[in-house]
């Protein structure tokens, strides 16, 4: 099964197909599955789209607001990938960044594997990234500085769990943001960290 996600999590950043919108997905029998959320916690909207063999609707997700969706197969891909970019229409336009948040459910062992990768560039860098699973036994990723740490991203847990992934983490601010006195009233701490007072420092380069 991993080696059959792997392919499939390669095939999607390859993939320069012109997609149909189409949402028809192959549902679970069992309703005892859990759900992959992505959470906003960051001051700019993100544009998401659920993909597998074709391409849902643009789903805008602002600060503080939820997308999720039923762990699912795709009756042609199997796996599902949910593309997340900072720009609008951005997995349609050349050369820009996706977080790709990428899961496949394996109705025969009750087993979901999950995955985070970006392709086109890092277009979240500065920014926390963490996805977290309700399931306490089963393993995160976290991506501090919004860059994807060395090795393998690949998990597994039971189906049962959500998946949550969160942007800017605890609602810190992503690299550059006024900070400290530069911004009065705004108690929030930085991603990385405040410099003199007054913005976020770059994220390190890892």
């Amino acid at each position: 099964m991993l080696l059959h996600f792997l392919a499939f999590v390669s095939a999607l950043q390859c993939a320069t197909a012109n997609p149909t919108l189409n949402n028809h997905v192959e549902r679970p029998r069992s309703a005892e599955v859990g759900r992959a959320i992505v959470t906003n916690q960051c001051d700019a909207p993100l544009y998401l789209w659920s993909v597998g063999s074709s391409i849902g609707a643009q789903q805008v997700v602002n600060k503080d607001q939820s997308y999720s969706e039923l762990f699912h197969r795709d009756p042609v891909s199997g796996g599902i990938a949910l593309k997340i970019s900072a720009v609008p229409d951005g997995i349609f336009q050349p050369n820009v960044s996706q977080t790709i948040f990428a899961y496949n459910y394996d109705e025969g062992t009750n087993t979901i594997w999950y995955d985070m990768s970006d392709v086109f560039g890092d277009g979240f860098v500065g920014r926390t990234m963490t996805v977290k699973p309700s399931d306490p036994n089963c393993q995160s990723i976290d991506w501090y500085y919004g860059r994807p740490p060395a090795g393998s991203q690949v998990k597994n847990c039971q189906a049962k769990t959500d998946l949550e992934l969160t942007f800017c983490t605890g609602h810190c601010l992503p690299s550059w943001s006024p900070c400290g006195n530069a911004a009065p009233g705004d108690n929030r701490v930085c991603c990385t960290h405040c410099i003199g007072s007054h913005h976020c420092v770059a994220a390190p380069t890892l």
